[in-house]
């Protein structure tokens, strides 16, 4: 059930709705009908840059990351707004004043499989599906900063009187490691009011919890088995995306195997396997559809999906056929962990937990599989680590092996109960969409939200649409880029007079 604060938030959004002001409207029209391609050239400047993250190496000594915030500078200079660099966060400011009203945003995105698309990633592409602006980071989340500083831009060029300051801040490792900003927060004055523009409409009070459950599996054989047996199995890019690919190589196979697989392979939908046998030696490549995985529902999962076309049969315990056999009997191609014994669990607010394999790695002495978790409020981390135990022991019992080793890392949720700005964030959303009655939202994602305060997250994405950060497929549409424009520039002058 919902918290009785947020009950009470919510009974406040409905009950102190006002219009959107109409000096708001008319610089929202202004910074549209005047920025619309700048803001898109912008977002082309900032896309050229390869901001993944490279292990070993801080963002601080990154070039890419380097030329990235080079070009922001230079971006921010040109329109007027002052520009500071802080290592790992820059901040870019509109005005003056002790009361301040923050844009959270992030400059690093991440990884991506070239091959994967139509023209290099690194170029924003509005030529291969028109009406459509492809590129790393267009939705996540450098569009949004495009966005946020043309909104900027058309409140300074309309000299509207702010009784705030605006300060639009970008950090530069959000997808791979939250501690410089965390000791940024610690060490920085940091605006009152604060809006992250990384997670949806039309305003976001709570966020799933952030985990990995990582499995090692080793060889239980004492020699190669003379059936049919999995030599190796392999899948997913990274933890927070849900895979795409992966691939399987059977020994020992025959066609009548094949045949088998095949005809379970038929009852599947959205997935596509190419299949070959050579000699006794079977190989099954897998593609699904790539997502976040704080949205697994938006994708389809390869891993899960090619592991369920190998459940014709209960796999000899080596160390590839023992984490089939496990994905099978405790996960299935469900999102929900519901056969993982006892761990599945829902809020009603924040939704089920999801549970999904994102990335399985070989090792020396056999395969981890790593699978993410996104978990609501309802259950304590420890909770969940001994019902995670107790399901790993009895699958191992059952099946006479030892157990495998397992470490995990369980996120906490957030709930926001303390965000004033939130009326004026459904106010504005629901003037510029039409929708109405809208009520903020949790998702399962995580932002920089839980570490500002009284921050909310305020777009980018539409409610009910495909969020396509994370994806092999990521873009924005230049009919949601010139909305958010106009949302964001409204929302930011309600909020700073």
């Amino acid at each position: 059930m919902f918290k009785p604060s947020l009950l009470a938030m919510m009974a406040f959004v409905s009950l102190s709705s006002h219009a959107v002001s109409p000096e708001a409207q008319k610089t929202a029209d202004y910074a549209l009908a005047t920025y619309k391609e700048a803001m898109i050239s912008s977002l082309a400047d900032l896309v050229q840059f390869n901001t993944v993250a490279v292990e070993g190496v801080s963002a601080t000594d990154n070039p890419q990351h380097i030329a990235f915030k080079a070009e922001l500078a230079k971006q921010a200079k040109a329109l007027g707004f002052d520009f500071e660099d802080f290592g790992y966060v820059v901040r870019i400011g509109l005005g003056k004043g002790e009361q301040r009203v923050g844009v959270i945003t992030h400059g690093d995105v991440q990884p991506v499989n070239p091959k994967k698309w139509a023209q290099s990633p690194f170029k924003l592409d509005r030529t291969s599906e028109p009406g459509k602006l492809l590129g790393r980071g267009t939705e996540d989340d450098k569009g949004p900063i495009s966005t946020a500083l043309y909104a900027m831009k058309a409140i300074k060029d309309q000299k509207i009187a702010l009784n705030k300051r605006i300060e639009l801040y970008v950090y530069m490792a959000e997808e791979s490691d939250w501690g410089p900003l965390i000791e940024f927060v610690k060490q920085h004055d940091l605006p009152q009011t604060n809006i992250t523009i990384d997670a949806e409409y039309p305003a976001v009070t709570a966020e799933k919890g952030y985990g990995t459950l990582s499995f090692n599996f080793s060889d239980q054989l004492a020699q190669t088995p003379e059936q049919a047996y999995i030599k190796r199995f392999e899948g997913g890019f990274f933890g927070s995306q849900i895979p795409e690919d992966a691939r399987v190589l059977l020994g020992h196979a025959d066609q009548a195997l094949l045949d088998k697989i095949k005809q379970r392979a038929a009852l599947q939908q959205g997935m596509k396997y190419r299949f070959d046998l050579t000699n006794d030696e079977l190989t099954i490549t897998a593609l699904g559809v790539s997502a976040h995985s704080s949205k697994p529902e938006d994708g389809i999962n390869a891993i899960t999906y090619l592991a369920d076309i190998l459940a014709v049969k209960h796999w000899p315990f080596n160390a590839a056929g023992a984490m089939v056999n496990f994905i099978n009997d405790n996960l299935g191609t469900g999102l929900y962990g519901k056969k993982f014994g006892d761990i599945a669990y829902a809020d009603d607010f924040m939704g089920p937990m999801t549970v999904q394999p994102t990335v399985i790695k070989q090792q020396d002495d056999g395969v981890q599989l790593n699978i993410n978790i996104r978990r609501p409020r309802g259950k304590t981390a420890q909770q969940l680590e001994q019902q995670i135990s107790a399901a790993l022991n009895n699958w191992a019992h059952k099946n006479s092996i030892t157990v495998p080793e397992n470490k995990n890392q369980i996120g906490d949720p957030f709930v926001q109960t303390s965000a004033p700005q939130i009326p004026t964030l459904i106010d504005v959303f629901s003037h510029y969409t039409g929708i109405k009655d809208a009520k903020p939202i949790s998702i399962g994602g995580g932002t920089n939200s839980r570490l500002f305060p009284n921050a909310v997250s305020f777009g980018p994405s539409m409610p009910g649409a495909v969020y396509t950060g994370h994806s092999e497929h990521e873009f924005i549409t230049e009919q949601q880029l010139s909305l958010n424009l106009k949302m964001y520039t409204a929302v930011l002058i309600e909020l700073a007079k």
